[in-house]
């Protein structure tokens, strides 16, 4: 789900907010950027059981391709004012990241390798355990 983030604009430049609550439907527990991805590689190639995401970029662009069992879509990020939040049991894919990209996730949850689904075969498994 796409999230548009507030923006406060002066002489000064501007200053893009995300606020729980409004932005941000999750406590975030843990922060991380996604940094010199170098030019071809890809980020991502999992789904998580519970764990809540929201990313942006704050420079740069990327795809993310998101699979959420029924429906497929690619979305471009290139724009710091827009987000992306990613419910759990979604598979998502980062790629085709420009030079220089810097991508934030905020998470719901500490790092828990528990939570991963690494596999699509075991992705798509889990969603028919749930009757997805």
């Amino acid at each position: 789900m796409e999230v548009d983030l507030s923006v406060i604009r002066d002489q000064r430049g501007d200053l893009v907010v995300a606020e729980l609550g409004k932005h941000l439907p999750f406590i975030a527990r843990r922060m991380y950027s996604l940094v010199r991805v170098p030019e071809g590689e890809a980020r991502g190639g999992h789904a998580h059981k519970e764990l809540e995401q929201l990313l942006f970029v704050l420079h740069g662009a990327l795809d993310l391709v998101l699979d959420d069992g029924v429906t497929q879509q690619r979305v471009r990020l290139d724009d710091p004012e827009k987000a992306i939040y990613l419910r759990p049991m979604v598979w998502r894919e980062l790629e085709h990241f420009a030079p220089g990209t810097v991508c934030v996730v905020l998470a719901s949850e500490v790092y828990d390798e528990s939570d991963y689904l690494r596999s699509y075969d075991a992705y798509r498994d889990e969603l028919a355990a749930l009757g997805w």
